[in-house]
């Protein structure tokens, strides 16, 4: 690592629009897959289905099991002015809800919604986020009926295009073993996957554990410190339970390939390696663990559980992005990135993948 390292505009490149993903490929698995050899530093360019050739018997795969709430409301002013409200933690149990709105209105003021349910604008925290209360309650509900998936603002769903679209994103920004409902954000690197790879890989005798972390407002909420060592990330909750915690322990006794899907697995596992752990010949296990991380990864970071990484083709400056270049190093991940866009990748959310090796 070098100083360079700690800077965010290290971090910046550029990206014809063209090349963000607007929707995904019709089928999962027919999506790019951009490979990184970190030992070799070479780069080599496949298909998704063709990831299964990189495992072998006694691997281990990790996903997260998070599911999207459809947690994007819109509403109307009393003056029948349009109002958009983001849920940041649409699962919770409390009566007044964090929301990211907008236009803001004023305190006090009220937005209306369907079916008679409306929420007063309580306060504004110092973070940008906005307290309202509702009217009635079963609010989860609410949004799993009149909900939008919470699509990054890159993605065109303006104007009606998000209730046009609305069945397509429910399902299609969604992994097919999403479970766990809480996240307001898709764990990307996951969306590659299909039932028939994930059979091909269980033939091979590669092994698949579970974690669960909801994604949220910490994990693509824009970095405004110059120096990374001054940002400080939003906790998101996961858990991980004893069964896949042995699942990734025995890979790593026996030395073999341990794979982390997607950015949000690699920090709860990351986490769990220096809250919940226990070493044996000299190698870091990990223990069952539900709680809070706040964890930021980037260069410099010496990662204990996983050596291999699946990942997206990230945002400039943007956090994943720093990961994955804590995994491979900035220099080669900006490398990559520039071949990304010669090759004609497409980026973000809805995008192609890629394997660091």
């Amino acid at each position: 690592m070098t100083l360079q390292d700690n800077i965010l505009d290290n971090y910046s490149y550029d990206i014809p629009e063209e090349l963000i993903a607007q929707k995904p490929v019709e089928n999962r698995q027919n999506s790019k897959l951009f490979i990184i050899d970190r030992t070799a530093r070479k780069f080599y360019h496949k298909n998704f289905y063709d990831i299964v050739d990189y495992f072998n018997s006694g691997d281990c795969l990790i996903i997260n099991n998070t599911k999207v709430v459809p947690s994007r409301l819109f509403g109307k002013k009393i003056s029948g002015g349009k109002v958009e409200l983001l849920f940041l933690d649409p699962c919770q149990k409390d009566d007044n809800y964090k929301v990211l709105i907008k236009p803001f209105s004023g305190i006090g003021k009220k937005v209306y919604f369907d079916d008679g349910y409306e929420c007063e604008i309580l306060s504004k925290t110092a973070q940008g986020e906005t307290i309202v209360k509702f009217n009635k309650p079963d609010i989860l509900d609410f949004l799993q009926k009149n909900g939008i998936m919470p699509l990054p603002p890159y993605i065109n769903r303006k104007e009606g295009l998000a209730q046009e679209l609305s069945d397509f994103d429910r399902q299609r920004y969604q992994t097919v073993y999403a479970k766990s409902l809480g996240a307001i954000a898709a764990p990307t690197a996951g969306l590659h996957f299909t039932e028939s790879i994930f059979s091909k890989l269980k033939k091979k005798g590669v092994n698949i554990a579970t974690l669960t972390l909801h994604v949220g407002w910490g994990t693509f909420k824009p970095i405004t410190a110059k120096n990374l060592t001054d940002h400080n990330m939003l906790p998101e909750q996961f858990e991980i339970d004893e069964t896949n915690a042995e699942i990734i322990n025995t890979a790593i006794i026996n030395n073999k390939k341990v794979t982390g899907v997607g950015t949000t697995s690699v920090r709860a596992l990351e986490t769990t390696a220096e809250t919940s752990y226990f070493e044996e010949n000299g190698k870091t296990l990990i223990k069952a663990y539900s709680g809070k991380t706040s964890k930021f990864i980037y260069p410099s970071y010496k990662f204990k559980i996983v050596n291999t990484l699946i990942t997206n083709l990230h945002l400039p400056k943007s956090t994943p992005l720093m990961m994955a270049s804590a995994f491979s190093s900035r220099d080669l991940m900006l490398k990559a990135y520039s071949e990304a866009v010669k090759e004609r990748y497409k980026f973000f959310s809805y995008g192609d993948s890629m394997l660091i090796l």
